[in-house]
């Protein structure tokens, strides 16, 4: 099952090992279970320390990561596979006594939540989202003996997420009740469940930086870096480390590396500032910016940073479509990642609402996974390059309507169609079908700045070739400018520009 690459490398972490672990297992003759008892067979084999039992779960095939003789509450319904094989090789590490990576503040928050907590987390493998997720709850398994997670594979137990409304993934469910959707982290789901506070005072105390960046996609980060190299202090306040790049696939244009996907790019930006002696506040949320004798930035926490100069890469966000029903059946039918999601709606009709480049690559990528793609493009002609629109016409199952205004999602606990307008006769149409994936761009992460910097109509930064806004000591980059293209690489190199002209400015007042 495992390529001879994947089995060499696993073979090194699970030399890693510190102790003995029990899988217990639950297969049956479907094919899932083969490949999970497949799976599970070439694992133990490869280590002495790996022994298996039978075991029962409410699913088949399931199997649990355990110590001799105690159950770690880590469970894993379906094959752990695409995404999720990290989130296995963690599994085993962590629960053979190896110390979880986690900030030492999280993990006493929750040795004191209040148990039982049983979580239940539908993923689907293409999911770049999902790991983080599942990383989470099984770490916080391992830590408190009254928390359990069961990953569930959505494709394996289909019938079991339609019937749990499961309509975007990562989806987590606690003590059987909806508990959160979407991408999270170990300290979101701490405070949702109500068991973190932020230090404010600790913030307040904080001297005053040289360069304080906002925001930790691919521009703060270059920019932190930069800074940083030049000797100054330097703080990055963000709500996650990667920013929109968490939420890209596959990236294929970054310069020098032929093919990387988002998480693993965060992950390396995040490694790569903490290589330098760079404040990082993360999940942390700016709320205004005021120039005193000093910049103050106050987040929403409460806590205002003061800083001589500031870098705003604060990003954008995938932009709504703003018709009724949009925001009634986010997760419900209304989906933003066809990578993510795409899986729930195998064998059944979905839209994708943009014509650009995202749009098509999102209806191809559907395509091969559902019965039926429609395109609604507002414009008359498609936008997208021209070898997508050729791949996206040849495919059977889509159909391409140009022209086309949204104008209502429906549905009734879920979606199941939507309405649009013919911009040239004025007509309403209406379609049915089990999803829409809105792909029409990106809207900039600036409506907290209010009247502080100038921006565009469209809400972006507007910068000069040095990343200086009108403001003297404030500096912007990445896609919350004017830039003329939101790229990563574009990015980068406007972050570095952005901390070269910061300190530049430092030097010179």
């Amino acid at each position: 099952m495992l390529d001879q690459e994947i089995k060499s490398q696993l073979k090194e972490y699970l030399q890693l090992l510190e102790n003995d672990i029990v899988l217990k297992v639950s297969f049956g003759a479907d094919d899932v279970s083969k490949e999970a008892e497949e799976l599970v067979n070439e694992i133990a084999g490869m280590s002495d320390k790996i022994t298996i039992e039978q075991g029962e779960f409410p699913r088949t095939p399931t199997f649990s990561v355990n110590r001799p003789g105690e159950d770690s509450g880590i469970a894993f319904a379906g094959v752990p596979l695409g995404h999720e094989f990290t989130s296995l090789v963690l599994a085993l590490l962590q629960v053979s006594g190896r110390p979880p990576k986690a900030d030492v503040k999280l993990l006493e928050q929750i040795k004191q939540l209040q148990g039982p907590l049983h979580f239940e987390s539908y993923v689907s493998l293409s999911c770049h989202n999902c790991p983080d997720v599942v990383q989470a709850l099984n770490l916080m398994s391992v830590v408190h003996p009254a928390i359990t997670h069961t990953m569930i594979e959505g494709s394996a137990f289909k019938e079991e997420a339609d019937d749990n409304g499961v309509m975007a993934v990562p989806s987590v469910f606690l003590n059987g009740e909806s508990f959160v959707n979407g991408r999270q982290t170990l300290k979101s789901i701490l405070e949702k469940l109500g068991n973190t506070t932020v230090d404010v005072s600790g913030l307040n105390d904080k001297e005053a930086f040289d360069v304080l960046v906002v925001g930790g996609g691919p521009a703060g980060a270059s920019a932190a870096i930069y800074a940083a190299r030049k000797g100054i202090r330097t703080g990055v306040v963000a709500e996650r480390f990667g920013g929109q790049v968490q939420d890209t696939m596959g990236i294929e244009n970054f310069i020098t590396t032929k093919y990387t996907e988002g998480p693993k790019l965060a992950a390396s930006l995040e490694e790569h500032v903490r290589d330098y002696e760079v404040d990082i506040m993360d999940s942390m949320r700016a709320k205004s910016l005021e120039k005193k004798d000093l910049f103050e930035l106050e987040l929403e926490n409460g806590a205002t940073l003061k800083s001589k100069t500031v870098v705003l890469s604060t990003g954008a966000r995938w932009r709504n479509i703003g018709v009724p029903g949009e925001a009634e059946f986010k997760n419900k039918g209304v989906a933003y990642c066809p990578h993510c999601d795409g899986p729930i709606f195998e064998g059944k009709d979905v839209a994708v609402i943009g014509g650009g480049n995202s749009g098509i690559e999102a209806a191809i990528d559907l395509a091969g996974i559902v019965k039926h793609v429609t395109v609604l493009e507002f414009l008359p002609e498609l936008k997208a390059d021209k070898v997508l629109q050729e791949r996206v016409y040849s495919l059977p199952n889509v159909t391409v309507i140009t022209n086309a205004r949204t104008s209502e999602i429906h549905g009734d606990q879920k979606v199941q169609g939507l309405r649009y307008v013919d911009r040239e006769t004025e007509e309403e149409h209406s379609i049915e079908l089990a999803g829409v994936f809105v792909q029409i761009g990106l809207v900039p992460n600036t409506e907290w700045l209010e009247d502080t910097v100038e921006r565009s109509k469209f809400g972006e930064i507007i910068v000069d070739k040095r990343g200086s806004t009108n403001i003297p000591g404030v500096f912007a980059a990445g896609d919350c400018t004017d830039s003329a293209y939101k790229q990563i690489i574009i990015s980068m190199g406007s972050g570095a520009t952005a901390a070269l002209g910061a300190f530049d400015h430092l030097i010179r007042n």
